[in-house]
């Protein structure tokens, strides 16, 4: 009973983690993000169950790793690569055709993994990632904080991350934009591509681009699309669009503005927001500070402290408060009248004829 218990509890605990994660990032059920894991069982229907809207990928590296196993030649991690780089539906069954004829065992083994999560040409998301290295570059950065106690290594994590948002802010700073510096490289490559094609217009809201090697595509740039849906996941132009584009331009008064033809992430602007808001949220900074020691009063024990601070203020200023709420004299510092004898500082009833002395002296 408790090994059939097990995979439930395991499910279970996946989906309240993603839940949580969802909580932190602000994330909503319609959210469509991209998820990249390790292929670990549970995640994929538990990432289903709280963002069915999401597309959840498979890391390249991680289903190498698994294929090395058996097939450890390099002929085969090369065909893994080129089948997940392809772009469109036809190239990557192609190269899986190359694949079969080298060695059908490992292609029918790779055919058992969906490719919506692991191949570009089933991609549906902004976004040609294809290996989930940002996260194992931080899982080696933390690693000498692991073996610390719970705030210890939480402590070596936000001393990390403010060392990298530092280090990053100082790039922002040397950054000349309008775009991010990996994002204009890319640019500057695809321009440089451009050259090679040549661009003609069909009448209507579309292009038929042609290179070398009968490397020919069709742009829409009214559905912002181009044929080898290089521009569609990864959100900046390929070369078959910046050839369109030259072309839109050719026999214009108007000059070519390529950038608003690129996915705003890629904007040195984006880039600085994203950080900006690690450290400030809704106009406020905040500053990483150690917990409070002093517990939390409850409504009660601040009534009675805020009680006692009136009290004091009244006492001040001769008077106390009683039960009641009524403001009442202090008998502190009170000069007493005698009603005998007329002097101060005693009563007629302790009165002793100090007034009868105190008029012959």
């Amino acid at each position: 009973m408790a090994d059939y218990q097990q995979p439930i509890d395991k499910a279970k605990q996946l989906v309240v983690s993603i839940e949580n994660l969802g909580d932190n990032l602000e994330l909503g059920t319609n959210s469509n993000f991209t998820f990249i894991t390790d292929r670990q069982n549970g995640i994929l229907p538990a990432i289903a169950q709280v963002f069915p809207n999401a597309e959840h990928r498979y890391c390249i590296r991680h289903i190498h790793d698994n294929m090395r196993r058996e097939w450890r030649q390099t002929e085969y991690r090369d065909y893994l690569w080129k089948c997940a780089s392809a772009t469109t539906i036809s190239e990557f069954e192609h190269i899986m055709r190359e694949f079969s004829f080298y060695e059908k065992e490992a292609c029918e083994w790779l055919k058992k993994i969906p490719p919506q999560h692991w191949a570009r040409s089933h991609f549906t998301a902004v976004s040609d990632v294809l290996l989930s290295n940002m996260c194992e570059v931080f899982n080696g950065k933390i690693e000498h904080g692991r073996d610390k106690p719970v705030i210890g290594c939480l402590e070596y994590i936000r001393e990390y991350l403010m060392k990298r948002i530092c280090n990053v802010m100082k790039e922002m700073k040397k950054a000349k934009g309008p775009l991010t510096p990996t994002a204009t490289t890319l640019l500057e490559t695809q321009i440089t591509q451009a050259s090679q094609y040549i661009a003609r217009w069909n009448g209507g809201n579309k292009y038929e681009v042609t290179g070398n090697l009968q490397d020919q595509h069709v742009v829409d740039v009214k559905n912002n699309t181009c044929t080898c849906r290089r521009w569609e996941l990864s959100g900046i132009p390929c070369k078959h669009v910046i050839a369109t584009l030259n072309e839109m331009v050719k026999n214009s008064e108007d000059e070519l503005d390529i950038y608003k033809w690129i996915h705003k992430v890629y904007f040195l602007e984006t880039w600085q927001n994203s950080y900006s808001l690690r450290w400030a949220n809704k106009g406020e900074s905040h500053v990483a500070q150690k917990p409070k020691k002093k517990r939390r009063q409850s409504e009660g024990e601040r009534l009675s402290k805020s009680q006692r601070g009136s009290q004091g203020a009244t006492q001040e200023a001769g008077f106390t408060l009683g039960a009641d709420g009524v403001k009442k004299l202090l008998r502190k510092h009170v000069s007493v009248t005698c009603g005998k004898c007329k002097n101060k500082r005693h009563n007629s009833t302790t009165c002793k004829g100090q007034g009868g002395r105190q008029a012959r002296t």
